[in-house]
């Protein structure tokens, strides 16, 4: 059978999933009667909630006799590590651009890389069927973006269909019949090539996603560039400069059947397929037969920008939620967590409780909590840091970040004054369509970090910020952190009504009534911009004149009760978040206030 093998690149939320759900739909991947889950490829459970793809995931139909290797790539650039290995897999790509919205820092970023790699582009202009869609303004800015790109002569005569995924329709102009996806399945047979592989050559495959199976171990994925293979066939791994890692037998091959992996006795060069067998290689080595001695070239990993401690929840309510606590465990699951996110780096500190890991943004470490607190750890985060660089005339480098934000022109100006403040250049600004402006920054990545949640509050909600690694450059200087203090809890025990009523003209809270508190526990943000130590236990003293049943009568204002990226991004260097499978506390790192008191007197020192 003929092959294709492709992937579907875009900017976050512009239909890719939806698309790959629609063609599985109407290539006869599914009974008529068969129940599917909307966004059928989004599997993991995070990737359901937020309604976002994190990993990467490969698909298999059948069109007129041609088989279609499909990969659905996450959307945001935190998980860009994904996106360049799989684009080592195919042989075109569909790039999918929203047909209000136009090509967005996302779909940049992915762009060059597949332009880079020489990989030929069909563009489908989505959601074409949206009231403000605009696609001919589309179409221009996309192919300004491939010029900018510096795309080839070939690339740059690229197909275009104009579609809506979530309706199953496309078309070449908009004035044909909106029927179904034929259209975009011929194009795809038609104009990307089939894989250029040798069957006849020694087998070998480079490894470009790893998973963890309990039954079958490591599942190693990627492409055959040469030969075949059969089941318990003898192989070796090859690391990048070609030295031998080990040999061993493999135990399955499995070949992608629409949303399923089954296995199969033989795969034949040029198609994607998982093997299991091998208990040390990892992505970017070479699976091969034994008398292959020269590796496939992997392509280079984008450096990690930001890096933040995990170290051992050692508040006096650890242990009382989780059941992973110690640091053992901790290690075990970052390290796991290493080898099959290669853009995730652990480096152990001196203090052996605790872990430096860094990765490509707030997104991608925020989406490793996350699963770790639903897998039963508790942890104690600290807040992210940039790694800086130095060049060779000894001067700090620290990352840039190419920041795309689309907002209403009345907030224009709180936006573009805040990012100033955060040392940000103002590149470009320009209105696109419906009262917004598309204004582009290069801002440093640190003054960055927290400023989401101030940004949707100055924006009423209604601002969209898109943020894509651009390059190291000369340190800013400093930016201003955070403007207020906070409010300490200077007890333990459970947070009282009364008390907290009390508090109310002191700041806001993040704690309710009820809830565990101990000393040195961030409860609010104090009003002014130092820190302040309250008791949040303290109940009405009860005499003949005070009856107990007034206390029905205090009415609080709700708490602000800070999601996990706020609490990160919310912070300071001398604060921690508290992670545990059902809360979310902030602590002071010194719990002791005469400890903090030292601590700040040798800092002045």
């Amino acid at each position: 059978m003929k092959l294709r093998n492709l992937a579907i690149i875009a900017h976050v939320d512009h239909g890719k999933t939806t698309l790959v759900d629609a063609l599985l739909q109407q290539s006869g991947a599914f009974r008529e009667n068969q129940a599917v889950a909307e966004r059928a490829m989004d599997s993991n459970d995070l990737e359901r909630e937020r309604g976002i793809t994190i990993l990467a995931k490969c698909t298999s139909l059948v069109w007129k006799d041609v088989r279609l290797n499909i990969v659905d790539t996450p959307g945001h650039a935190d998980f860009g590590g994904e996106v360049e290995r799989i684009l080592g897999m195919v042989d075109g790509v569909v790039v999918l651009v929203d047909a209000a919205e136009g090509p967005m820092a996302q779909t940049k970023f992915v762009l060059a890389k597949a332009l880079k790699l020489g990989l030929k582009p069909i563009v489908v202009i989505n959601k074409a069927d949206r009231p403000d869609a605009r696609p001919d303004e589309v179409l221009n800015e996309i192919f300004d973006l491939f010029v900018a790109l510096d795309a080839n002569e070939h690339q740059l005569d690229f197909p275009t269909i104009f579609a809506s995924a979530r309706q199953g329709w496309a078309v070449r102009d908009l004035a044909d019949e909106h029927k179904d996806l034929a259209v975009l399945f011929d194009e795809i047979v038609s104009y990307i090539p089939e894989p250029i592989a040798d069957p006849d050559a020694p087998f070998t495959m480079l490894a470009t996603i790893l998973e963890m199976d309990p039954y079958l171990g490591r599942i190693l994925t990627g492409r055959i560039q040469s030969g075949s293979v059969k089941v318990n066939t003898s192989v070796k791994a090859l690391d990048h400069e070609g030295k031998k890692i080990e040999a061993g037998r493999l135990t399955k091959v499995l070949a992608f059947r629409h949303l399923n992996r089954e296995p199969v006795e033989t795969a034949m060069a040029g198609d994607i397929i998982s093997i299991a067998g091998l208990s040390e290689a990892t992505v970017t080595h070479t699976i091969c037969a034994p008398e292959v001695e020269v590796p496939i070239a992997a392509q280079p990993i984008d450096p990690p920008t930001l890096v933040m401690t995990f170290a051992v929840n050692n508040s006096p309510l650890s242990g009382k939620d989780g059941t992973k606590v110690t640091s053992r465990l901790i290690r075990d699951r970052l390290m796991r967590e290493q080898e099959s996110n290669i853009a995730i780096h652990i480096r152990e500190t001196e203090d052996k409780d605790a872990f430096e890991v860094a990765g490509r943004g707030e997104l991608q470490m925020s989406v490793l909590i996350e699963t770790m607190r639903r897998e039963g750890f508790e942890l104690s985060i600290s807040r992210p840091r940039v790694l800086y660089r130095t060049d060779d005339k000894g001067r700090r480098l620290e990352p840039i970040e190419e920041v795309q934000i689309d907002v209403d022109e009345e907030f224009s100006g709180i936006v573009v004054e805040k990012m100033s403040l955060r040392k940000a250049e103002m590149t470009d600004m320009r209105p696109s369509g419906g009262g917004k402006n598309r204004i582009t920054f290069h801002a440093p990545s640190r003054g960055l970090i927290g400023y989401h949640g101030e940004f949707m509050t100055d924006t009423r909600g209604t601002g969209v910020m898109t943020r894509l690694f651009l390059d190291y450059a000369p340190y800013k200087g400093d930016i201003e952190g955070r403007r207020t203090g906070v409010l300490i809890s200077n007890g333990q025990g459970e947070a009282v009504a009364y008390a907290l009523w009390n508090l109310e003209d002191r700041g806001i809270m993040f704690v309710e009534p009820g809830d565990l508190l101990y000393e040195g526990m961030i409860i609010g943000e104090h009003t002014r911009n130092n820190d302040l130590e309250v008791n949040a236990l303290k109940g009405k003293q009860l005499t003949n004149m005070r009856a107990a049943g007034k206390d029905d009568a205090v009415r609080l204002t709700p708490p602000r009760l800070l999601t996990l990226e706020e609490s990160i991004s919310y912070i300071a260097d001398d604060e921690l978040v508290e992670v545990t499978p059902r809360f979310i506390r902030l602590r002071k790192r010194l719990l002791d206030p005469n400890a903090r008191k030292r601590a700040k007197r040798s800092g002045e020192d």
